[in-house]
């Protein structure tokens, strides 16, 4: 059977670190009320010279320097995000060429939050129908460029970064017990709610970018019932259960989400990979940033069961599981 293996991770971030007290001198709102909220302290908010592309190849080139492998060696790069660099081309394709590895296939998928997971299903399918061997899947956003930093419901939620994987096919015996790679991914939408989370411009309709809006309280309500069930939906699929799982990486939107989705899986919190605090909202970089992490403090070793998970504007969600 032919599996989608994870090689390496990476991750990386703008220079500057913005704090909820920096954000108070600024905005009518302070650190107490941000952290009672969100749970967020901190992000890091991109410089003019900082991109979501320089960010995205930052970020792969990290990846990459993880698995061991040369960029010549990639033949194919999903990258999710909202904040492309330009309309078009893909913002992948100049990830591509800063990468040096032209030729094979490069795009963008646009599934805001849960861009990720969007973009491992899409390179998990190409990898194992043969169409590619390895793949470089990114998660990459400079949101703070479609933030209205007078609206302090908003703003104080989201920030700058990159994270990426390499994913490679690899056969593997069909009778495997514990077999590596991506194992299952289940991912939805329902555009109906539209107006709860979105940016309010496009080429289309007001020819220019846009800023963010947001119904917080409904997009919770949303997100606590979407993911539990498409979590439940992953382990159904594989024959396992909350128990077996030994990490869970959701998106890091706020710390109240993050909570009550883990009770809903009566997954304890020490299983519950959280950076929310210090990078806040990353979009479709959320995922990816958070399992770097996880990875490279050592908490995440191989032959874990992890449960990626992420739910976003349109609504879109979804969940993958992966054995390391």
């Amino acid at each position: 059977m032919r599996r989608s293996v994870l090689l390496g991770t990476g991750s990386a971030l703008p220079r500057t670190v913005v704090t909820n007290a920096d954000l108070a001198e600024r905005v009518d709102t302070s650190d107490e009320w941000i952290v009672e909220r969100t749970g967020i302290r901190q992000r890091y908010i991109a410089e003019a010279d900082e991109t979501t592309s320089s960010l995205a190849t930052a970020a792969a080139r990290a990846a990459l320097d993880a698995a061991g492998i040369a960029a010549e060696t990639i033949d194919l790069i999903v990258l999710a995000t909202a904040t492309p660099d330009q309309t078009f081309p893909a913002t992948a394709t100049r990830v591509q060429a800063d990468l040096g590895c032209r030729g094979g296939m490069a795009f963008d998928v646009a599934a805001v939050c849960s861009g990720f997971l969007y973009a491992l299903g899409t390179a998990d399918s190409m990898l194992r129908s043969g169409m590619a061997k390895r793949a470089l899947v990114i998660g990459a956003e400079t949101f703070s460029r479609i933030l209205d930093w007078e609206d302090r419901a908003t703003c104080v939620l989201f920030g700058d970064g990159a994270g990426a994987i390499v994913l490679e096919a690899q056969e593997q015996p069909e009778d495997e017990a514990s077999p590596r790679g991506i194992l299952a991914t289940r991912l939805h939408a329902d555009g109906e709610h539209n107006s709860l989370l979105y940016v309010d411009g496009g080429p289309s309709t007001t020819g220019t970018v846009g800023k963010l809006r947001m119904k917080g309280r409904e997009v919770f309500r949303h997100a606590v019932v979407n993911l539990a069930e498409v979590l439940q939906e992953v382990l159904e699929e594989t024959g396992l259960t909350s128990d077996d799982i030994d990490w869970l990486v959701p998106h890091q939107a706020n710390a109240r989400i993050l909570d009550a989705t883990a009770r809903k899986l009566n997954m304890p919190v020490e299983k519950v990979v959280v950076t929310v605090s210090e990078h806040a909202n990353t979009s479709a970089a959320s995922v990816p940033l958070a399992l770097d992490r996880a990875v490279r403090d050592g908490r995440i070793v191989p032959g874990n069961l992890v449960m990626l998970e992420a739910m976003g504007g349109g609504f879109t969600w979804g969940a993958s599981l992966i054995r390391i």
